[in-house]
């Protein structure tokens, strides 16, 4: 199978159109003529997702591998590096990001994994909850497999939840609920989100966007050719 008949089933998926201008989504590496044999998905890319694919291979992840400039090619630096791999194994590499993230990731996340049921707009999903703050918790903690959340209580009761999968405090000025449900959540948002009497739990970037391998997979169940689920390993350890 070729790169582009690949990166055309993505395109009809979640169009690459769609993604945010900042974005480097689409062909990060590769040919579209370039045959491929196998397909992976990952939320990321690390040692162990290298060592893994086999060549002459597709890897599709989340996050592109190139975001800025390249000035040079030497294995210094997390894109480089990973570049320089994927080059020598002959493998191609889309990045599916903030396309994925308006059609497929949050309302995945929202109703597959917390059990939600509502609306999104763009890059939040809202859903009415009606239940305790401390409910809440308990229950994101559950539909994740936590043990520990990081929370903002500004309020005991919650009516309606915002959800966002990786960091989206940026949009902390248009949301529409009592409490947000996100990742990468600072210090001096979390008292502002306080100060406007919004509740946060901050759900984890990793934690959160991990699973883009299996709303991936999902969306991808009707393609001949042989799809494997790997994932990058989160790189924050608590101890």
């Amino acid at each position: 199978m070729k790169v582009r008949t690949v990166y055309d089933i993505l395109n009809e998926i979640s169009p690459f159109e769609y993604q945010e201008e900042w974005d480097n989504s689409g062909l990060n590496v590769g040919d579209y003529n370039q045959d491929i044999e196998k397909i992976y998905i990952s939320l990321d890319i690390d040692d162990g997702v290298i060592e893994e694919i086999e060549p002459n291979s597709l890897l599709i992840t989340h996050h592109p591998l190139i975001f800025r400039g390249i000035k040079k090619v030497i294995p210094n630096r997390f894109s480089t590096k990973y570049l320089i791999s994927l080059i020598q194994k002959n493998c191609a590499l889309i990045a599916m990001h903030t396309n994925f993230d308006k059609t497929h990731l949050n309302h995945y996340f929202a109703t597959k994994v917390l059990g939600l049921e509502g609306d999104e707009e763009e890059f939040v999903f809202y859903s009415d909850v009606f239940m305790d703050f401390d409910e809440l918790v308990k229950l994101v903690k559950e539909k994740m497999d936590l043990n520990i959340l990081k929370v903002v209580k500004a309020n005991d009761f919650v009516k309606k939840v915002a959800v966002t999968t990786g960091a989206g405090m940026s949009l902390l000025d248009n949301i529409k609920a009592d409490c947000f449900l996100t990742g990468d959540i600072k210090y001096h948002e979390a008292m502002d989100a306080k100060s406007r009497g919004i509740s946060l739990i901050d759900i984890g970037h990793y934690e959160s966007e991990k699973y883009f391998v299996d709303a991936l997979k999902d969306a991808l169940r009707d393609v001949e050719i042989e799809i494997i689920k790997t994932n990058s390993k989160n790189p924050f350890s608590l101890i």
